[in-house]
Order: C-alpha cells, then structure tokens, then sequence
C-alpha cells in the first residue's frame, strides 16, 4: 500500500512540474500519510488482536494556480487501527472540492472546512489522531468587497464518518477592520475587529417521544448568532464575544428546549521578557449537532475551547479535560510567562525562563424544573419536553469539574545543556467527564534534559512522577531520545504503574527521514485512555504490537 501511494504521488508531482498556462505555472502538492500496527494480544493491558495488520492511510493532493484550486483527499480504513473500527471502517475519497479565486472574491464547491469567530457557533476542521472530520458538503462565497472588510456564505451538509447527515447546515458571517478605514488608528498602532455570525440549522422532524404516550415537536430550524470584537493597542489585547442559540433539543442536553449561550471574555498583555494571560468563559447548553440524536464528538457544529493547557508530557495529559458542551461551564484561565534576565542571580549566564498556568473549571448553577432523570452528576438532569431548568449567569454550581496548577522552569545552564522542571497539581472530577471515577487529585513532577555533544547528536531525557491516591494510584514515566541529524532518531520510553495494576507501558521508536519523507518503526504498549486536543476527546484502547509510519510531503 505505501509503495503504491508512494509511486502514485511520484507520478503526479511529475505531471505538475509540467504543467504551465501561460505565464501562470500550475503547480500540485499534497502528502502521504500511513499509519500501520501488528497487533499482538495482550490480557495484562486488555489489547485485542482483530486483525492480522490495521492501518488509517490518506493521500492528499492539491492542485493550484492563481485563478483556479482543486483537491482531493483518498482515504483508506478498511482495517482501521484500535478505537475507529465501528466507525472509519471503509475506504473512498470523501474529501474533493474546486476553487474559483478572482481580486475580491472566492468561491468553493465541494468539501471544505470554516470557522466563525473563536468556533462557538460554527468550526469545521479534521483531527485525524481524534478521528474528527466534520467537513461540511456544499458551496462557500468569500468576499472582500474593499479593504477591512469580509463576507462569508456558505451551506452544506455535514460529514459523520463515511456518511452526511441530512440536515442543511447554512451560515453568513462578517468581519469588519475598522483600524483600516481610520488613519488615525494605524497611525497610533490600534486595530479593532468587529464580527458578527450566523448559522441555521435545517433538520427534519422525528418520532422521538417524551413518555409513552406524548410525542416530541421538534423544532426544523435552529438559529445561532455571533457578535465579537478585538481591540490590540501597543502590549496590549482584549477580545469579548457572545453566542446564543434557540431552542435545540437532542440526545446530548435530554430533549430540553431551552436556549443556549456562551460569554467569552479574554485579555491579554505581552513586553519583552514578560506575558500576562486572562480569560473567562461561561457556556451554557451549547452542544449543536447537525444530526439531533447523535451523541459524542461527531455531527458537532460548534466548539468551545476548554481554556486548559494542552499537555505534551505523557503524565500530564493522563487526566485530559473535555469541554462541558450540553452541561455548560464557567471555565477560567491565567498565565504569565516571565523570562530572568541573564547574568542575574536567577538568570544565571543565559537566563530563565518561568511559566505559571492556572485553569479552574466549574459547574453552572441549575436549578431543575418537572422531576429529574438521566445519570447527570447528582443523578439530576431536565425532564425531556420541558425548557429544562433555570441559572443564574454568576452563580457557580455545586461541582468542580477540573482545575490545575502548572509551574515550568526552563534553563539553560551551558551551551550543551538545557533543563526543563514543571510542577502540575491537578483536580480531575472524572465522574463528570467520563461518566464515573469520582474526582481524582493529583501531584505530577517532570524533569526534561537536553545535550548536545555535538551539532548532529543530542540526547534529550524525561522523567516524571504522578502522585495519587486515587483511580489507579501512583505512575512513573522515563524517556531517553538521541537524535542523530540529519537522518536518525532513536527513542524508548516506559510508562510504569506502581499503584494498583503494577503494568508498563514499554515503547521502543526507531525514525528515519530522508528528504521529504519520514519513516518511523516501533514496538510496544499503549495504555487505553482518553486522547484529547482543545477540549475534544476520543476513547482509544489498549494497543500492543509492530508499528510503522511513513509521512512523505510533494
């Protein structure tokens, strides 16, 4: 399969370089991406072997010239790899779209992706390591009429797997540079943004019924609209945007037809040696879908960052935070990043880095109407029909959902040597994300060292250490990677826990690149877990066996 893509691609970039119009050269692009397992059954870790080989496989290619862009995505997941196989099993091209492109306009047939302001009424996007590819089917109008200004439209049907979802997904948004039209403003370095957005939804009724006996009227159209702006002067940003959504009952809120809203409040101020990060937000049963009945990260419409970190460090992304979509949150977000200046007591010969980050999640008070049922936290969510419960917009609920603290030095202490410490004290309420656990308080500990002996050898080395008295207990983690530029890179690692299961999580990578092309093979272990970026998660299982993965860009 690789040695067909490979040739495949081969042969287009060929048929590219060739190709000119005029004076206006024609040009393609694309990649190739493999990823491949030979699992092995391991009743330690709960892996399975389904099959002989599983691997997700996609070629890209883009065609591209200064009027005219045409792409295509194959797919290939007819042996899906570990936690896609009830839903990516299959193989086709379900990503193909043409672009017409003029001075002051664009328009788009085909799939394509979009996002509207910071996505809480509208973000279309793939992650492929989440499995999320939640393109919209249709046509999409970009205009620039002058200079600051931006129009949108756009309609479609939206992907979910090998399949789209019925319902017509329409929108419109504007984004206005006011600095543009205001000399006075570039003059003075201010820039003000003012957006506004709007998304309808168009989903035909269902038998969905309330008991036995009372059948559900269903809304066909849900409306959500979007105002912002954004104010940057000298050091300083501030961005305030508000969403809101008519009634929109579904699987994921318990058929309630009750608006939804989000506030989003977020500053910002960065010098020299200094950065300073605030923000706020409160969402409030804001979970759209393009199919009412799904539940999950699939047929989403909208998302809500989950202002937490993204964590990179194995440990400290074992407890990973999914936005509260349908429940809603107030989520809180601060850090500050301040460099030591050199030769200083702190700064040493060549300064320090520090960086503090502190998230705090919490319930929305919900005061239920009608009886309870469902198996929200508390056992309480909204009878099915109703308009749910009322909130008051500052009051907290009676839950934490997550918080954390994260302290990081980095240092660099001689040419050859740089050192990384962070601290993180974590509070994950697992019951509420994954729907049991209780809440779990953790300590983590990370030490990460980097040396080069030379310009083309460097050893980086990790070690951390979870503390808990909860779920699984206590875990350590121990990495050692030399790389050898420009070609090799070798790399093990082992997750260990020393708690209550007693397993390790071996892995063993060997990478070779080469030009344009990336080759990595492995062995080893994968601990079943949630994968999460930005807030969206994705169940993965446990995985033992070969690895291969081949990454090759044109």
């Amino acid at each position: 399969m690789v040695r067909l893509l490979s040739t495949l691609a081969a042969v287009l970039v060929a048929i590219g370089m060739q190709a000119q119009t005029g004076d206006h050269k024609l040009t393609l692009s694309g990649s190739v991406q493999s990823d491949m397992l030979l699992p092995q059954e391991d009743d330690k870790i709960g892996a399975e072997k389904k099959e002989d080989f599983q691997t997700n496989t996609y070629v890209n290619v883009r065609l591209q010239h200064d009027y005219f862009e045409a792409g295509a995505r194959l797919e290939y997941l007819e042996h899906p790899l570990p936690g896609f196989e009830n839903d990516f099993e299959g193989w086709g091209v379900p990503h193909f779209y043409a672009k017409g492109k003029l001075r002051w306009a664009e328009l788009t047939a085909g799939t394509f992706y979009e996002q509207f302001g910071s996505g809480f009424i509208l973000r279309t996007y793939e992650e492929r390591a989440l499995g999320i590819d939640n393109a919209l089917l249709g046509g999409r109008l970009v205009v620039k009429p002058t200079q600051g200004l931006t129009l949108k439209a756009l309609s479609g049907k939206q992907r979910r797997y090998w399949d789209w979802n019925d319902a017509l997904v329409s929108g419109a948004d504007v984004e206005m540079n006011i600095d543009e039209w205001v000399p006075a403003m570039q003059q003075s370095g201010t820039r003000l943004m003012l957006g506004a957005s709007w998304v309808n939804k168009h989903e035909e009724q269902e038998d969905i019924m309330a008991d036995l006996t009372h059948k559900l009227n269903l809304p066909e159209y849900v409306n959500s609209w979007d105002v912002r702006a954004q104010l940057n002067k000298g050091n300083f940003s501030i961005l305030a945007e508000y969403a809101q959504k008519t009634d929109d009952p579904s699987f994921a809120n318990g058929y309630i037809y009750k608006k939804g809203s989000a506030a989003m409040l977020s500053t910002s101020y960065s010098k020299k040696g200094m950065s300073l990060l605030l923000q706020a937000k409160r969402s409030e049963n804001m979970a759209s879908k393009s199919r009412r009945t799904i539940i999950g990260t699939s047929s989403a419409i909208n998302h809500l960052p989950a202002f937490t970190q993204d964590q990179t460090y194995a440990l400290a992304a074992l407890y990973p935070y999914a936005t509260q979509l349908a429940d809603g949150e107030w989520a809180y977000q601060a850090e500050l990043g301040y460099t030591f200046k050199r030769k200083t007591v702190l700064g040493g010969k060549y300064g320090m880095n520090l960086k503090v980050n502190y998230s705090y999640v919490r319930a929305i008070d919900r005061q239920f109407r009608n009886g309870f049922t469902g198996n929200a936290i508390g056992g309480q969510m909204a009878l099915a029909g109703t308009d749910g419960y009322t909130s008051s917009f500052f009051k907290w609920g009676d839950h934490t959902y997550y918080q954390d603290l994260d302290i990081t030095l980095s240092r660099k202490f001689s040419k050859a040597f740089k050192l990384n410490l962070m601290y993180m004290n974590q509070r994950y309420n697992k019951t509420q994300v994954e729907g049991h656990g209780g809440m779990i308080h953790s300590d983590i500990f990370i030490a990460d060292g980097k040396y080069q002996f030379s310009p083309k050898t460097t050893l980086r080395m990790e070690a951390q250490y979870l503390s808990t008295k909860q779920d699984d207990g206590d875990w350590v983690y121990g990495l050692a990677e030399l790389s050898l530029v420009p070609h090799w890179m070798l790399t093990v690692s082992d997750m260990y826990n020393c708690g209550k299961t007693d397993v390790h999580y071996y892995q063993g990578l060997v990478t070779y690149n080469v030009g344009a092309h990336r080759l990595q093979a492995g062995y080893g272990r994968t601990r079943a877990g949630y994968n999460c970026s930005g807030g969206v998660c994705r169940w993965i299982p446990a995985q033992k066996g070969f690895t291969l993965s081949y990454n090759y860009n044109f």
